[in-house]
């Protein structure tokens, strides 16, 4: 860990290289964010992405050593080489490998000590499977790459969400959501909302799986059957937990107030709702990892790579974000 008189060292992966990742990257690089920012993946890739915005990118080797102050539009690169050439808008699965070694490299850097923190521009899921690639997302990579348990948060102005499940198709849901796994996945929440957000007694609030929370059996069990042990189990623990709650009703205003953080069952229960109101402000926290890492609220957004139209708000957001997080760990 660096010291107050050196900055903060962060990682930061450049994505799917047909996406907007390359650009966001140098669009972070063109603040004066107080931190060191090493990009993890192809060096022309970069310089192609600043020439399109127009970002005059001055682009070093990553020596390993420490900085005491970055000018705006200086970044550091740790070289990961592209397979294929890159076009802008277009997916190839020649480059899936790449994005995975540039995943792998930034990741055992971070573990390594070599980084402080780690943030990741967009990859596209379905390219990376195409190439025969079996890969669900950035936070299931980290965890095997980790060996450890880790959950998915998306914290957004006034709103943290955590997920019991994250990318699984909706009908696998159910079977996926077990009195163990919440119980396992709440205990990652409440440490992290601890240790890294330094709330000393988090409240947070569980939303059930059915409608209105399951309507007393009559609309699903899972609420008395799964959620239920598993809160009764914490809550003997001395965890502060509310639930389970209806998610029709569960982010109005006042209740929103009440919690450090929801837990949603499924990807597209809590996230709607947080997206709707800090879309491009929010950002991608994993917890339970021995590194801070964090990520981009969208996706790569093939049809604005290239044109240096891209929005860089949520990359700038997840690296303040990290910055904080691994400064005050």
């Amino acid at each position: 860990m660096t010291t107050s008189r050196f900055l903060p060292r962060l990682a930061i992966t450049t994505g799917e290289p047909a996406g907007i990742g390359p650009e966001i990257v140098a669009a972070l690089a063109a603040t004066d964010l107080p931190a060191d920012l090493i990009a993890v993946g192809d060096k022309d890739a970069l310089l192609l992405a600043a020439q399109s915005r127009g970002i005059a990118l001055t682009l070093e080797a990553d020596d390993g050593q420490w900085l005491e102050r970055r000018a705006p539009g200086h970044l550091r690169c740790a070289h990961v080489p592209a397979h294929a050439a890159i076009t802008p808008g277009r997916l190839t699965v020649e480059n899936a490998a790449y994005v995975v070694e540039m995943l792998t490299r930034a990741a055992d850097g971070c573990l390594q000590g070599e980084f402080d923190a780690l943030v990741t521009a967009p990859v596209h899921k379905g390219v990376i499977n195409d190439a025969g690639i079996a890969f669900t997302g950035h936070t299931e990579f980290f965890a095997v790459r980790a060996q450890c348990d880790v959950a998915m948060l998306l914290v957004a102005p006034g709103l943290r969400v955590a997920l019991a499940t994250t990318h699984l198709p909706l009908a696998q849901v159910p079977a996926a959501i077990t009195p163990a796994g919440l119980v396992q996945i709440l205990r990652i929440v409440y440490a992290d909302l601890r240790t890294r957000f330094h709330i000393a007694q988090p409240r947070i609030a569980v939303l059930g799986l059915n409608p209105h929370a399951g309507e007393g059996g009559h609309l699903g069990r899972e609420e008395i059957d799964l959620v239920e042990p598993a809160l009764a189990a914490l809550r003997a623990e001395g965890m502060q937990l509310d639930g389970p709650l209806s998610a029709d009703t569960a982010f109005v205003p006042a209740k929103r107030a009440l919690y450090d953080a929801y837990l949603a069952m499924y990807h597209d229960q809590g996230l709607p709702v947080l997206k709707a109101l800090g879309f491009g402000d929010s950002v991608n926290v994993t917890l339970g990892l021995p590194f801070v890492r964090t990520s981009v609220d969208h996706g790569t957004a093939l049809d604005l790579a290239g044109t240096g139209k891209a929005d860089a708000t949520s990359m700038i957001a997840a690296a303040q974000m990290a910055m904080q997080l691994a400064v005050t760990a």
